[in-house]
């Protein structure tokens, strides 16, 4: 693919309209690189991560900057004298979007720990610790149903089983998809970690907010607490029974639509609950469906296929809830005469962030002025992955309408430049 990587004149400092006609730049490219109708689709292990990768390894260099890959193939970029010099700080997020996405969703927090290290470059700022911005791959899980393929073979949590997922169209496995970037196959199904968690002294991301909350509340940036963990079914099954739409009486049915929706109304109702005890919890049906090959409208439906998530800071939250959902279906099969089969249950542990960064990094929003507040998210970031290995962890959140996941995307670049300016700031002074 064939492609301009934008040059810059070299020059003392990077004053805030150059930083922000530069991301403005960086965008516009990795856009043009990636489009797929209305939006963007850069995926995971393919064509479309690997084309943006290569854009940003070929920036920085011509910033003077050093590149190269892991064992991953995740990117890595550092100042040139500081190159693999540990105790090191991660500086990123990730490049690949779900099909017709978001521009900025991963590409944010890559983008900006580049800005960070070109100002320091361009005004000879010399960082106190060395610090790493990568480019982590298969962040999205809509690819291959794996998320945090990237910062997961990090710390050697990647399995055989893992990489011989298939494509979700083209069949291929991530394996091979992996060796058409020569990732270390060997190396990644030992199990054999890639980095030593106790070289990492902190790893930060930048990432624009997926949910209305900071739009609601004015705040161009905000500083994570902690990230929901999650409990997924992604396929339960309600059997009932089919019968005639006129002939079969209410107390003689067993019908699985109207078995389904009691339960979720139930799943509604406790939520409801624990929310006014202030239990952070959100719940999601995001698959509800009939077979389409028999439904009709004169016929009873004899089963009901759903999908059941279940998101919490809280592990004890997360559990205790859960339970309260298989209870409750077994209430529900003993009232309606149904049955539910729960398929293999995944699980994703929370993850909160590390004090001393959020107190740094709220320090830093008050001295640039800024609006700002320590809110949860509720989507999952490679982040969690590195807390969960033992890193002190810390997320800027940066406004932006629309949500995520979707081409409407709308990050402000000067609400982004607000949050650059923040990390800049932060790793020039680390609470370390």
């Amino acid at each position: 693919m064939n492609f301009t990587v934008h040059s810059f004149p070299e020059k003392t400092g990077f004053a805030a309209e150059e930083r922000s006609s530069y991301a403005h730049e960086i965008f516009a490219d990795l856009k043009n690189l990636s489009l797929d109708g209305p939006g963007v689709s850069r995926e995971t292990y393919g064509a479309g991560e690997t084309a943006a990768m290569t854009y940003c390894a070929e920036l920085a260099r011509k910033e003077g900057l050093s590149s190269w890959y892991d064992e991953a193939a995740n990117l890595v970029i550092e100042l040139n004298g500081q190159e693999k010099v540990a105790p090191f700080i991660i500086c990123g997020s990730h490049l690949d979007s779900v099909p017709q996405g978001g521009n900025f969703d991963g590409a944010a927090g890559v983008v900006a720990g580049l800005i960070a290290l070109v100002r320091m470059k361009r005004e000879g700022r010399v960082p106190p610790i060395s610090i790493r911005v990568m480019a982590l791959r298969g962040e999205e899980s809509a690819w291959f149903g794996q998320c945090y393929l990237g910062s997961r073979a990090l710390f050697g949590q990647l399995t055989k089983t893992d990489i011989e997922r298939p494509h979700r169209t083209s069949g291929k496995t991530l394996k091979s998809y992996m060796q058409d970037v020569s990732v270390n196959i060997e190396k990644i199904v030992s199990g054999e970690p890639l980095i030593n968690a106790s070289s990492i002294a902190a790893y930060l991301e930048l990432h624009i907010e997926q949910g209305p909350v900071m739009v609601a509340r004015d705040m161009p940036v905000a500083v994570v607490t902690g990230l929901r963990g999650n409990i997924r079914h992604q396929n339960i099954i309600c059997e009932g029974e089919a019968g005639h739409a006129g002939a079969v009486p209410r107390w003689l049915r067993h019908d699985a639509v109207l078995a389904t929706a009691d339960l979720l109304h139930r799943y509604d109702d406790h939520w409801a609950a624990l929310q006014e005890r202030g239990l952070d919890l959100v719940l999601t049906a995001g698959i509800l469906s009939t077979n389409s090959s028999d439904h009709a409208m004169s016929r009873i439906p004899g089963q009901c296929n759903f999908s059941i998530e279940i998101r919490s800071q809280g592990i004890d939250t997360l559990e205790a809830f859960y339970q309260l959902l298989r209870s409750e279906a077994e209430s529900v099969e003993k009232e309606r005469g149904v049955r539910f089969r729960f398929d293999e249950r995944s699980f994703a542990s929370p993850a909160l962030m590390d004090q001393k960064w959020i107190d740094k990094l709220l320090k830093c929003c008050e001295k640039n002025g800024l609006n700002s507040e320590a809110i949860a998210s509720g989507a999952g970031h490679d982040a969690a992955v590195f807390a969960n290995a033992g890193v002190p962890s810390a997320m800027i959140f940066i406004r932006n309408a629309n949500g995520s996941h979707n081409p409407k995307e709308s990050m402000e670049i000067d609400d982004f430049i607000y949050g650059v300016d923040v990390l800049y700031e932060a790793l020039l002074d680390p609470p370390l």
